[in-house]
């Protein structure tokens, strides 16, 4: 919902840009096929309705090389009538020229829904020279916590910090999310009604989570060799939860944050808000054993559901060799003593300093207390009739053009802008 905003506020910015205008040549174009249906699971051992990309959760990686074009092939198949059958997808921290701002995904600010039985096909040129660790997830209302979510990798054949790891590939991605058993319909409502944001049932590690005193789901296992280092590619895909990731034993060097090559940061312990993203390098110069991956999480008043413990969200780092097993060492929230990620503290690979901003805008971020109710400048956004975009193109170019819900800032083309949030 926070997102839906911000992506109304920020439209001004797709205004057509001449800089922009240049053709862009894929250096190969990746064909993709997501068939969008509907598929019975239970990732935690409670058995659901799932809103599924190729019928699993999370949905498979999309695995491009820096320079592609993505072309994806959405079939929505969706027949639950309990959930939105409706659907769109957003690819979270890929860039888009202007030109290309109708397959960004937001409904009815970029684009319109998918509706149940269409289907679109998304063309998606990776510009910039972008690489890095990304995800793609429905962005219909908050229809991903019903299952539409999966990672996308931009893979760098020229990678700076390759010297760093010896292995990057399908099996080094760690996708955790928080997990709901009931549908993202009857929760929002539920949030609507009281103004009381809803607590997650558990949480996932690539797919796969326990909730209290359920079934007894076996562990995520990953597998690594003595003597190999690991880049892995961590996601949060929740709508809510913050992860806290650590490795028993093992020390994590951060190398990539959002997308953004960092200079290597060494921790032990990284805390992960929704939608983040890091690359850390893992060297497994521990004993031949089992040791847990911990990835507890926080979010909202655990009493308020009590099928959750967030202890139980963990996955298992095994070494070839070990037994099959669980660790034999206790469950824990992590390190006693932790090396924490400290944000402020990570700095880009290559360092490029902010150009002087043309406009300031100000954005003030109030929650009604009490409400299902997201303030920015006083303004709640609903979603218009009209696609905003379409508007745009329609010849819209003033604020009188636009409903106020929508929020809508004109800003010259070709600007750089400065975006200050207040503190409360």
């Amino acid at each position: 919902m926070q997102l839906l905003f911000l992506a109304s506020a920020f439209l001004a910015l797709l205004r057509p840009h001449p800089v922009n205008s240049a053709a862009i040549v894929p250096r190969s174009v990746k064909d993709v096929t997501l068939d969008i249906v509907n598929t019975r699971l239970a990732p935690d051992g409670f058995e659901r309705s799932v809103i599924t990309a190729n019928g699993q959760y999370p949905g498979p990686l999309i695995a491009l090389t820096k320079g592609d074009t993505l072309q994806l092939t959405l079939n929505n198949r969706l027949t639950d009538p309990t959930m939105r059958r409706s659907t769109s997808l957003d690819f979270d921290g890929i860039f888009f020229t202007t030109q290309n701002s109708f397959n960004e995904g937001t409904p009815f600010v970029t684009t319109c829904p998918i509706a149940p039985g269409a289907s679109f096909i998304y063309t998606v040129p990776l510009i910039n020279d972008q690489t890095g660790t990304f995800w793609y997830h429905s962005q219909l209302s908050v229809q991903y916590v019903d299952g539409l979510r999966g990672p996308l990798v931009v893979y760098d054949p020229e990678d700076p910090l390759a010297n760093l790891y010896d292995i990057d590939d399908e099996n080094t991605i760690w996708q955790v999310g928080d997990w709901w058993h009931n549908s993202s319909v009857a929760l929002l409502a539920g949030y609507v009604a009281t103004g009381i944001v809803p607590v997650s049932d558990s949480g996932t590690f690539n797919g796969l989570g326990r909730f209290q005193g359920g079934p007894e789901v076996p562990f995520f296992v990953q597998n690594v060799e003595a003597g190999k280092r690991y880049r892995f590619r961590i996601i949060n895909q929740s709508a809510r939860n913050v992860f806290t990731i650590s490795v028993d034993s093992h020390d994590l060097t951060i190398i990539e944050t959002d997308g953004t090559p960092t200079s290597p940061m060494i921790v032990n312990e990284i805390q992960m808000l929704a939608g983040q993203r890091y690359s850390v390098v893992l060297e497994a110069n521990q004993p031949v054993a089992n040791y847990w991956i911990n990835a507890p999480f926080v979010g909202g008043d655990p009493s308020r559901n009590l099928n959750q413990n967030a202890t139980l969200t963990r996955a298992i780092l095994r070494y070839a060799g070990a037994p099959d097993a669980d660790p034999v060492t206790p469950m824990t929230l992590g390190p006693l003593n932790p090396i924490a990620l400290v944000e402020a503290n990570l700095r880009p690979l290559v360092s490029e300093a902010a150009p002087s901003p043309a406009v300031n805008l100000t954005l003030n971020l109030v929650v009604t207390a009490g409400k299902a109710q997201w303030n920015v400048n006083n303004v709640s956004y609903l979603s218009p009739e009209v696609p905003t975009l379409v508007k745009v193109l329609d010849g819209a170019n003033s604020a009188a053009d636009f409903n106020i819900t929508e929020n809508t800032f004109i800003i010259p083309e070709n600007s750089v802008i400065q975006i200050e949030f207040p503190p409360k």
